[in-house]
This record gives C-alpha cells, sequence and structure tokens, in this order.
C-alpha cells in the first residue's frame, strides 16, 4: 500500500508538471496517465523505484499482444507507439526527481523504445479521403432544413469549409467572434479552444458564395430572430427532452454550448451518410481548403494569407502537413512527365 501511495503522488506531480510546464492539455495528460496504468497493472503496482529493465523488455512484448477494449483486436502499432513513448519519457522525468534518482542508471528509460518496426509503421503518413467542394454541396443539399436543428446543422457543415475550422474551436465559438460584415472569424483562445491556445483571424474562404451565404443567415438568425447575445454560442447544442411515451428526443437549441466535439463529428457523420458518401473526419475539411488554395492562389503572398488563415505561420506547415498530393494525382502527374520534345506513342 506505502509503494502505492507513494506511486500515486509522484504521479500527480508528473501530471502538474505537464499541465504548468510543458502546456499540456487535460486530454493529453489522460493518455499518459492511462498509458502508466497500464504499465502499473502489468507490473501489480510495483513500487516504481523498483524499476528493472527486464521488466520493460517483458512487458513490450506484452503489450504487443494486448488486445483493445474498444475494438477486441490487437493494439496496433500507433497505439503501442504511444504508450511507449509516453511511459519513456515518464521515466526520463522522473529519474531525476529526488528519492528517485538512484533507482535508475543513465538511459534506462530508453528501453521503453518502440521498436523500428513499430515506430515506421505508426509514423507512416496515410492520406485520409477529403471531400470535395461539390461533395460537401451535395451533402447540404441533401439536408433537411425546416427546424432550427436542422439549420444549425447545415451551418456547421458549411463553416468547416469555409473557415477550415477544427471541431474544438467549432464547438466553443461565441457570435461575437463572427463579424458577418467582413466575413470575418476571429479565433481569441481566451475562449476559444485553438490549438496551441494561439489566436488569430481567420477570414472566410472565397470557395463558394452559397456556402458563406448559409453560414452569414445562420448568425443573422441567431441575432435578429433569436435575439441571442454576444456571448451566446455560434453552434448551441441541441436541447433535450423526455416526450410523453418517455423517449429522449430533439427540443430546439439550448443556449449553451457543447460540451465536447462528439455531437458535430455526429453531424457531418450522418450528413454523409445520407448522401451516399464515406465519413470524412471533419478535420479533412482543411485538406479541401489546402488544395482548393494551392490550385488558385497566385503569388506567394497569396498562398501566405492562405496559410495564416489556418492558423499556421508557414507554408511549410501548410502545404506540408495538408497539401501533400493524393496517390490517384500523383499516378497521374508522374506518367505525365515527359522529356522535352518527347512525343508519347
Amino acid at each position: 500500500m506505502q509503494s502505492k501511495n507513494a506511486n500515486e503522488r509522484i504521479k500527480r506531480e508528473y501530471f502538474t508538471y505537464l499541465a504548468e510546464a510543458r502546456g499540456r492539455s487535460e486530454a493529453m495528460i489522460d493518455q499518459v496517465a492511462s498509458s502508466i496504468d497500464r504499465f502499473q497493472a502489468y507490473t501489480k503496482d510495483a513500487d516504481f523505484r523498483k524499476f528493472h529493465r527486464e521488466k520493460v523488455k517483458a512487458f513490450k512484448t506484452d503489450l504487443i499482444g494486448q488486445v483493445s477494449g474498444t475494438t477486441g483486436e490487437k493494439l496496433c502499432h500507433a497505439t503501442v507507439y504511444a504508450i511507449l513513448t509516453a511511459l519513456r519519457a515518464f521515466f526520463q522525468w522522473l529519474s531525476g526527481q529526488r528519492g528517485y534518482k538512484q533507482a535508475f542508471g543513465y538511459g534506462d528509460w530508453d528501453y521503453f523504445t518502440p521498436t523500428g518496426t513499430t515506430t515506421s509503421i505508426a509514423k507512416a503518413h496515410r492520406p485520409s479521403r477529403a471531400p470535395t467542394i461539390d461533395e460537401i454541396r451535395r451533402v447540404i443539399e441533401l439536408m433537411p432544413n425546416s427546424t432550427e436543428v436542422e439549420r444549425r446543422n447545415r451551418a456547421i457543415i458549411a463553416f468547416l469549409i469555409v473557415t477550415g475550422g477544427r471541431v474544438s474551436a467549432i464547438a466553443s465559438f461565441q457570435l461575437k467572434h463572427f463579424d458577418a460584415q467582413e466575413c470575418l472569424v476571429m479565433q481569441d483562445a481566451r475562449v476559444v479552444k485553438t490549438k496551441r491556445r494561439k489566436t488569430f483571424p481567420t477570414w472566410l474562404f472565397p470557395v463558394g458564395e452559397d456556402l458563406e451565404r448559409i453560414v452569414l443567415d445562420w448568425a443573422t438568425y441567431l441575432r435578429t430572430e433569436m435575439k441571442w447575445s454576444a456571448r451566446d454560442p455560434l453552434f448551441p447544442r441541441t436541447r433535450v427532452v423526455v416526450n410523453g411515451s418517455g423517449e429522449y428526443q430533439a427540443d430546439g437549441l439550448e443556449r449553451a454550448p457543447w460540451a465536447s466535439t462528439g455531437p458535430i463529428r455526429k453531424i457531418v457523420r450522418e450528413a454523409f451518410a445520407r448522401a451516399g458518401l464515406p465519413y470524412p473526419n471533419p478535420h479533412a475539411f482543411r485538406q479541401t481548403v489546402v488544395a482548393y488554395g494551392s490550385e488558385n492562389c497566385v503569388g506567394f503572398a497569396a498562398m501566405q494569407a492562405w496559410a495564416q488563415n489556418l492558423g499556421h505561420d508557414s507554408l511549410t506547415t501548410t502545404f506540408g502537413s495538408y497539401g501533400k498530393v493524393l496517390p490517384s494525382e500523383q499516378g497521374k502527374l508522374v506518367r505525365g512527365v515527359r522529356p522535352r520534345g518527347c512525343i508519347r506513342r
């Protein structure tokens, strides 16, 4: 019991370090905690000071054969990589703490390093499917539009493509962050859950006036017809009530934001399923925006502005991370290259 209590105390110190010194998010710290818990379960809550390399090697072998509680299948390489990387960082930090230094030799934490195969597979780039703008239009056209909940859902799909916004930000925007007259969204990190808490302006991407109009009409509806204030959510959550049959059902909008991004992902999933299209992760809309920019931006200044509009400081981030050529296009481009003066037969 004493060793378990000591483990819990030092874990709390580590989580505080991650949050306060490294600026890690709650979600990331939860993932780290889960990884440490998994190792503790394997070692039967052995004191962290009883560290042994052979125990780590055995854990790594066992981890590869463990089954996911979600899928019922063996843990994928990406999961194994994330667990081992989190444990390596934890024990490296632990080796420098008072009362623990003598338990470790230099580099002991490196035994948590994933194998080359696991690392290679986990880090391999697998292009996700990004929807085309025409597909997004088709999806929106097929979405119902009679209730305020349905109008909100259409506005969310349109907002994803005209801003390239991340779902965490979209779930936390307030009306005051959207200037309809300037077609400007201020991603204010004091309120909006932006990546790395970065504040930056986003003007609506000119991917289609029809898509912009859906977003503008939605904001106007909230301000003029609903009489909502600047601090009210731009995309409020659904009010749920119990009907006469004792079942839960949607009953308009609640003047409060969503607590998570799950409902937005569900809206996207159902909308694309209705159109007979595969589900694209909402993050893939950013790829669509980048692809549109790479085709239509003329000159360095325009491309840099396009990148900054997504919250990136450099073109390398934008077109390196999101602008990769899809395999289907890659083949066409490569096969289409011919030496100058060569006539294709």
